[in-house]
């Protein structure tokens, strides 16, 4: 098993096309791309960016989950343009009972080429091993079919429905909780 993940360093992983690492001020501009597009934020508890501040507030609140330890969000870099074109990671790692939900984005133009399916496979193998999580969930919205799709192939499993679980661009909306455990496997 590996060294075990301590909040000390961010750190970085690799795929096959892409680098996984920490927001950096230069991704600015591809957060800002990535967020003021609808599609992508649809199923998101915000409006599409409209500035360079929105994505700077972003990162912020991404350093801010790594330093409380309580998530961690990783750049996706394609490695061959070295532009972000998406973002994969933790949010509410709960250490005592050894879970933490997964969440992740991706530009419109990338989707259906399998990338997500390369990121997340690395953040699992990375939650289960370096951070040994026993649990990993994700709360999706029911409608939103790619997400799901993403999740069972994965091997996830969905547990059940948070009806009317948050209220979002004035309505309520349901989550679906999946998750998978390390026994999984």
């Amino acid at each position: 098993m590996s060294e075990r993940f301590t909040f000390e360093h961010f750190p970085q992983l690799d795929t096959e096309r892409f680098r996984l690492r920490s927001a950096d001020a230069g991704d600015s501009l591809d957060l800002l791309t990535l967020y003021s597009d609808p599609t992508v934020v649809e199923y998101m508890p915000f409006t599409p960016f409209e500035s360079e501040q929105d994505a700077l507030d972003e990162m912020g609140w991404y350093a801010k989950i790594f330093k409380e330890h309580s998530g961690l969000r990783w750049m996706i870099e394609d490695k061959e343009t070295r532009r972000v074109i998406g973002t994969c990671g933790y949010l509410g790692y709960e250490a005592q009972h050894h879970r933490a939900e997964i969440g992740y984005d991706l530009l419109s133009s990338c989707w259906g080429k399998g990338i997500m399916t390369e990121v997340a496979c690395a953040v699992l193998d990375f939650g289960f091993n370096q951070m040994r999580l026993n649990k990993i969930e994700a709360k999706v919205d029911p409608g939103n079919e790619a997400s799901v799709r993403l999740l069972h192939k994965l091997g996830f499993q969905q547990e059940g429905l948070l009806r009317q679980h948050e209220f979002e661009k004035g309505r309520y909306v349901d989550l679906a909780i999946f998750s998978k455990l390390q026994s999984d496997n």
